[in-house]
Formats: C-alpha cells, sequence, structure tokens
C-alpha cells in the first residue's frame, strides 16, 4: 500500500491538473486525447511495467540497479545510461514544476483572501499577467516550495511520503468531482465534452502525437527514474503489472476529470482554450469567484494542487537523493539539500522566462523554436525527447538484452497470454513506434 500511494501520489499531480488541459487545447482537443490515450495503454504501461521490474531487482537507485542487472545477464555495464537518463530527465522537469507549484502556492492566498469573487475573466486574466512580471513573487514561491519539498525528502519514504498522499490523494479526487458538477451547471459542458471526445482524426499530425506520447510519460511518470526508484522498495509478493495499471488507471482518471472540469467553463466563458500553462489559473477562479463557498472550495482546490505537486516533485526527487547517498557517501539529509538547492538554481530559468527572459528566444534561427523561450525548450526537451527517448532505451534493454526468463520470473505474471501481449508490445511495438514518431518530426 506504501509502494502504491507513492507511486500514485507521484504520477498525480501537475501533470493531470496543470498540464493535461492546457496541452490538450493547444493541439486540437479529441485528437490530442486519443492519441494520448492510445499512448498510455500501447506504450506507457509496457514501459512502466518494465521499468517497476528493475527497481524492484536492482534494489538501488535507477543507475545501479540496471548497472548490476546488465552485469548479471553479461551485458554492457553502459546500459546505466538509462537510469541515468531518467534521473535526469525527471530532474530537469523538477526545476520548472516547483516554479508551477509556486503560482499555485500563491492562488491558495489569492483565494483565501475572496480576491476571485465577482470578478470578471478579463479581471482574473489580469490578476494572473502581474503575477508571472514580478520575478521576486515567483522566485519566493519557487523557494518555499522546494524547501517543503526538501523537508520530506529528509524524512524518507514512510514517514515523509506514504503520510502526505494517504489523506490529500482522495481530498484533490474529491474536489475535481465537485468543480465537474459546478462545470455541468454553469459551464457549457456540451461544448467541453465535443472538444475533448469528438476524436477528429483529421487533426492528428505528427507534432500531436510526439507530444501526446511525451505527455503520457510525463504524466505517469515513466522513464523518469522515479517508478524505478519506489520499485527498489517493493516487495516479492506484490504484483508489478497490477500495480502498473492501477497507477496509470488513476492518473488518466484524474487527467480526464480535470479536462472535464475545466473545458466547460473555458468555453461558458469565451476563454482560449489554448491559453497555454496558465490555462486553469484564468479558468478555476472563475468557477470559484462565483459559486456558493467559492472561498472555501478555491483555497482548498489549491492547498490540494500544492500537495499533490509536492508528491511528484519528491517522487522525481526521491532517485537523485538516493544516488547522492549511494555513491558520495552523504548523509540522507544533505544528500536532499543539495538535490533542492541545485533545483532552485536552475529554476530561476523558468521563473525568468515569464518576466525578464521573455524576449530571449536561444533557438530562435529554428522555425520550429523560433518563438520558445527558456521554460518552452526546457519542457520540450525533457517531455518530447528524454523521455521517450529513455523509455526507448528502456524497452530495448528490457525487452532485447534479459533473458525472458529472468523477466518472466522477476514478474512472476501467471497468466501467460497477458505476459505474451505485454512482451511483445514492449520488444516491439514500443520501439518502433518511438522511433518513428521521432523520424516523422526531424
Amino acid at each position: 500500500m506504501t509502494f502504491l500511494l507513492a507511486a500514485i501520489g507521484a504520477a498525480i499531480g501537475l501533470g493531470n491538473i496543470w498540464k493535461f488541459p492546457y496541452i490538450t487545447g493547444e493541439n486540437g482537443g479529441s485528437a490530442f486525447v486519443l492519441v494520448y490515450l492510445l499512448a498510455i495503454l500501447f506504450v506507457a504501461i509496457p514501459i512502466l511495467i518494465a521499468e517497476i521490474m528493475l527497481g524492484r531487482r536492482g534494489k538501488q537507485s535507477p543507475p545501479n540497479s540496471v548497472a548490476i542487472i546488465a552485469k548479471h545477464e553479461n551485458r554492457s555495464k553502459n546500459w546505466a545510461i538509462v537510469g541515468w537518463l531518467g534521473i535526469l530527465s525527471a530532474y530537469l522537469i523538477m526545476t520548472y514544476y516547483s516554479v508551477i507549484a509556486g503560482w499555485a502556492m500563491s492562488y491558495v492566498f489569492r483565494a483565501g483572501s475572496g480576491s476571485f469573487e465577482n470578478m470578471d475573466a478579463k479581471a482574473i486574466d489580469a490578476q494572473f499577467s502581474s503575477l508571472l512580471a514580478d520575478p521576486a513573487l515567483l522566485t519566493f514561491w519557487h523557494g518555499i516550495f522546494l524547501l517543503l519539498a526538501m523537508f520530506i525528502l529528509i524524512r524518507g519514504l514512510r514517514k515523509g511520503i506514504e503520510r502526505t498522499v494517504k489523506i490529500l490523494m482522495p481530498l484533490l479526487f474529491v474536489l475535481l468531482l465537485v468543480m465537474v458538477v459546478y462545470a455541468a451547471v454553469e459551464g457549457d459542458m456540451a461544448a467541453g465534452l465535443h472538444f475533448m471526445f469528438d476524436f477528429d482524426i483529421s487533426a492528428i499530425n505528427g507534432r500531436v502525437v510526439l507530444l501526446a506520447v511525451g505527455h503520457a510519460f510525463f504524466s505517469i511518470g515513466v522513464a523518469m527514474g522515479l517508478m524505478m526508484g519506489f520499485g527498489a522498495y517493493l516487495g516479492r509478493d506484490i504484483s508489478i503489472a497490477k500495480s502498473a495499471l492501477i497507477i496509470s488507471g488513476m492518473d488518466t482518471l484524474v487527467a480526464l476529470i480535470a479536462g472535464i472540469a475545466i473545458f466547460p467553463i473555458v468555453f461558458a466563458n469565451g476563454l482560449d482554450p489554448a491559453e497555454g500553462p496558465g490555462l486553469i489559473f484564468v479558468t478555476l477562479p472563475i468557477a470559484f469567484g462565483n459559486m456558493t463557498g467559492g472561498i472555501v472550495f478555491g483555497t482548498l482546490f489549491f492547498v490540494l494542487l500544492v500537495f499533490a505537486a509536492l508528491t511528484s516533485v519528491i517522487g522525481a526527487m526521491e532517485p537523485v537523493v538516493a544516488w547522492i547517498e549511494e555513491h558520495r557517501d552523504i548523509k540522507r539529509s544533505s544528500a536532499a539539500i543539495i538535490a533542492c538547492s541545485s533545483a532552485f538554481v536552475i529554476g530561476l530559468g523558468t521563473v525568468f522566462s515569464f518576466n525578464a527572459w521573455s524576449d530571449w528566444h536561444p533557438l530562435s534561427f529554428i522555425d520550429r523554436f523560433s518563438e520558445s523561450g527558456f521554460f518552452d525548450l526546457l519542457d520540450y526537451l525533457t517531455a518530447n525527447v528524454m523521455m521517450p527517448l529513455g523509455g526507448l532505451l528502456l524497452a530495448l534493454f528490457v525487452g532485447w538484452r534479459i533473458s525472458p526468463q529472468s523477466v518472466a520470473d522477476e514478474l512472476g505474471i501467471r497468466n501467460p497470454l497477458f505476459f505474451q501481449v505485454w512482451y511483445w508490445l514492449l520488444r516491439w511495438v514500443v520501439p518502433i513506434s518511438i522511433v518513428s514518431i521521432f523520424l516523422s518530426n526531424l
């Protein structure tokens, strides 16, 4: 139960409630949702099972676990790159994730003070823009959030993470359902559902597919090292396949519910679904400002969103902290301080992307990235390049470099048909899909 709570808590976070709605809005709505669901089923879940398996078998940080298994299978120790790439991807994501979580922390106090009451969409949008324009305020909340994450990391998996997610995850789920009810009553539910589920296949292109696969990885936490890290704590009596299905199912459900709660409000208020990263910060405050008990619901929602972000950051940072402990002979508290302090410094690049560096486009000479700032490039690099590449290498390692018997013994899947389907997906569908997506986006 500790493993499931920690893994679900790490998977469910800003990726579901913040990123899924805005990236869906920017990429054709239903076309993106369709590819995203297919990517979860046929790409992300097979990799998730393989990743947890590696963690349980290796029992160490991701790079060490992969290196140990490779040695046992008489393979090159260079396969440790699978673990390294996952850790690096997760770490870079967390440097900007904490900045976005800082926005949510700021909105806890805005909602609690009643500043959203009776405000129209234009006024709320202006309020959010003023937040982004203030680098000092963004830096402050970015730092406060990482201090909280560091405190929980120091306390460890059971004392820190389990106690945090046991209460907060169910509360967040219930509050999202409350938002769906509000959206059904006050929003344009028909328009929202059409936007998400009409499944317009003609809108699917290489970019949509790449982003959908990347977000499937991002949302569940695949190829980020964190599931391998949690797998290291998993007992032999636990079914990895069943755990993976529960984790991915809960994660996908929360993302879809978030979209169903948000898009009806977007369309009812004439807002742009392609608003971008600020979508939930200019849509949900409209609901909270006009609903009965909005101050209470709004405050509680953003508090829970902060804690959802915390569980994700803690899950991603855990493998980094574990590696520092293993390789530098540094006690856990010092390792957590090092990991979070360096993340704070790198995260300043994201802070400045929305104000001081807003006109700086490092790759402006490339058409695709001509208007991309530091945050946009970091998000694209991690979610759409590093994580799919890490997933590809992970599939190749487990599918082709570890003996089938070793894989079967470790997983302990009793249904031979399920194992054969999973193994076929991992060996063939996952690598071919990821390589094809990369080639189509060159």
